[in-house]
């Protein structure tokens, strides 16, 4: 039912994205712990998106952005709001797609091999909830389709997750 292929069967990414939307319902439905969803849709886009070296979360705790369920190596464990891709996007409530992160005004290397990046704030009944990356090794790795797509998969993880909470 779930295809963890790191190879790209699909036609095209926005076909990609929507058999990813529809994975993430099944996998959610009947789910409300925002934990255990955060983790299979971390594994869930880990295996299949291609090209990537990190995804997954970081939750809003009041004041900063903790770890939260991941695939990849090992991940920094608290980013201030408005400090690298993640904070900024936290701060902001904007989308970060980033071609090239040493390009990024104080970007955060936690893993020293990544070199793009895509950031979804996660918002619930206007709270911040946290946000939602992905790293991957290659330089310009991400389009607006992946953005869009990801933005998608944030939405449905949202909707799963029963009410606002970090």
């Amino acid at each position: 039912m779930f295809s963890f292929d790191h190879s790209s069967g699909f036609e095209s990414v926005p076909a990609m994205y929507d058999t990813l939307v529809s994975q993430a319902r099944s996998l959610f439905d009947g789910e409300p712990s925002h934990i255990a969803n955060a983790a299979n849709l971390a594994a869930l886009v880990y295996h299949t998106v291609p090209d990537l070296n990190w995804a997954g979360f970081y939750f809003h705790d009041g004041s900063e952005l903790v770890l939260g369920p991941f695939q990849g190596k090992i991940a920094c464990v608290r980013i201030a709001m408005g400090k690298g891709v993640c904070g900024t996007a936290a701060a902001t409530g904007q989308a970060q797609l980033v071609p090239d992160v040493f390009a990024f005004a104080g970007h955060i290397a936690c893993d020293a091999a990544s070199r793009s990046e895509i950031v979804i704030p996660l918002f619930k009944e206007d709270k911040l909830i946290g946000v939602w990356d992905v790293d991957s090794p290659t330089p310009d790795r991400f389009t607006q389709e992946d953005k869009a797509g990801m933005q998608a998969l944030c939405q449905v993880w949202l909707d799963a997750c029963g009410s606002a909470r970090a």
